[in-house]
């Protein structure tokens, strides 16, 4: 008769946890040596830096924006020359 087992070898599983032990070493030393976390935190510096930049201009507009239309919708007063 024919002998079919079903299932994974011990073999085989050993060899599949030192894969995964392998290329997790291999991630790890390259996150860790390349400098990716830094890199990421200085990133994050940049785009705080950039959306600070950003507001204090939107703000700028806006406050450019207000003070010309209150002069354009304040009523003014006629003046009379002096000396009349």
């Amino acid at each position: 008769m024919f002998n079919s087992q079903k299932g994974i070898t011990l073999v085989a599983l050993v060899i599949t946890i030192i894969v995964l032990l392998i290329l997790a070493g291999v991630t790890i030393s390259l996150v860790l040596n390349n400098g990716l976390i830094d890199r990421a935190q200085n990133s994050v510096q940049v785009y705080d830096n950039a959306q600070q930049n950003e507001m204090e201009q939107l703000n700028h507009a806006e406050n450019v924006f207000n003070a010309y239309y209150t002069n354009l919708t304040t009523p003014t007063t006629p003046t009379t020359p002096q000396g009349e």
